[in-house]
């Protein structure tokens, strides 16, 4: 006889943890941030084809103050990293990033003075998502993955690496 039998039909039992984590993962506000090509597929998941409002991305933010998924679509010049690490700083905790298309990943096809290799060299980077540009489907996938690792999460470590 447990405590389950003696509560009344449509109780539901869940820890804080995981009802918060829910709701963290049906209410992102990503901030777009496109610096090139993927910047386009990126813009074209909130189209009715895509339809990123299912999940609970209604639109994407102007200011990182209302934003808690940074996506970097594309290459980052040495001369816009600090813009980055600042509009990063500035979103509310917890916040997350996705790093979109081989560019922002790794440079690109780009290995020279002038774009920096990896946004990951100033900022944590959460997911990638690879291709040149990728498409809408692979960044979906890439939401979907960050949802199951933020379901995962736990309120009170913080396991992040400073940048």
């Amino acid at each position: 006889m447990g405590l389950e039998e003696k509560l009344p039909d449509g109780i539901i039992l869940t820890t804080a943890e995981k009802i918060i984590n829910w709701g963290r993962t049906k209410s992102m506000w990503p901030f777009g941030f496109g610096l090139a090509c993927c910047a386009i597929e990126m813009i074209s998941t909130v189209s009715p084809k895509y339809d990123l409002s299912r999940f609970g991305m209604e639109v994407m933010r102007a200011s990182p103050r209302q934003a808690d998924l940074m996506i970097v679509a594309g290459r980052v010049s040495n001369k816009m990293a600090p813009v980055v690490k600042r509009l990063y700083d500035q979103m509310p905790n917890p916040k997350w990033v996705i790093s979109m298309g081989a560019c922002a990943s790794c440079g690109g096809v780009f290995n020279n003075y002038a774009i920096l290799q990896g946004v990951d060299k100033i900022i944590p980077v959460d997911i990638y998502v690879p291709g040149c540009p990728p498409r809408p489907e692979q960044l979906i996938d890439g939401i979907v993955k960050l949802h199951e690792l933020v379901k995962q999460s736990k309120l009170k470590e913080d396991t992040r690496k400073t940048a």
